[in-house]
């Protein structure tokens, strides 16, 4: 339970103000809101079960060195928070692919989200999270949690017709991924 939690909590954190974000909100201009949260939830699940099981591996390897992996996470995690803070938006290319696409709604936001979350910072840190919690929590709650901040967006779009506050947000996310991250290495060190 506590991985799964942790998981949503810093996903969700993650995902505010990510490019994913301004995706579904393009997405929910051109298909029913319905569609775009199937084809986010399918994406980010198939993708953040490749994490888990990636980190969750990287785990059992170096379960002998947990101070070491909690060290490492930690790092990551002010990484994270170098990256949120300089800030994420879509490309030209990614927001014409999103405000052009045809075809099956959830097949076209599926594949969309699938291709846009490899190597993106909310990836990276479900695999960091899966290192030292459980696979199954963490897969649940990092796609709970992406699922949950991208609703928030489109949700928060259509009724305000703008974009979330980005500084505030960003600031918001920083802060969460700095501590997180000071905890881990505080952890790692043994001062915890």
């Amino acid at each position: 339970m506590y991985a799964f939690v942790l998981s949503t909590a810093v996903i969700f954190v993650a995902e505010l103000g990510d490019k994913s974000q301004l995706m579904a909100m393009t997405f929910a201009t051109r298909y029913r809101v319905r569609d775009v949260l199937v084809g986010i939830t399918v994406a980010t699940a198939v993708v953040h079960l490749a994490s888990v099981g990636l980190g969750h591996w990287v785990g059992d390897r170096l379960a002998d060195q947990q101070g070491a992996v909690a060290f490492s996470a930690g790092v990551a995690f002010l990484a994270f928070a170098v990256w949120t803070w300089r800030g994420d938006q879509l490309s030209a290319d990614e927001s014409g692919r999103a405000a052009r696409s045809t075809g099956v709604a959830i097949v076209a936001v599926g594949v969309a989200f699938f291709l846009a979350e490899l190597g993106d910072k909310t990836m990276l840190a479900t695999i960091t999270l899966a290192t030292q919690e459980g696979w199954l929590g963490t897969w649940i709650g990092s796609t709970v949690g992406m699922v949950a901040a991208d609703a928030l967006a489109i949700v928060v779009g259509a009724r305000l017709g703008r974009h979330l506050p980005d500084r505030q947000i960003r600031i918001g996310a920083t802060a969460a991924f700095t501590i997180f991250g000071l905890l881990l290495i505080a952890d790692g060190v043994g001062w915890l």
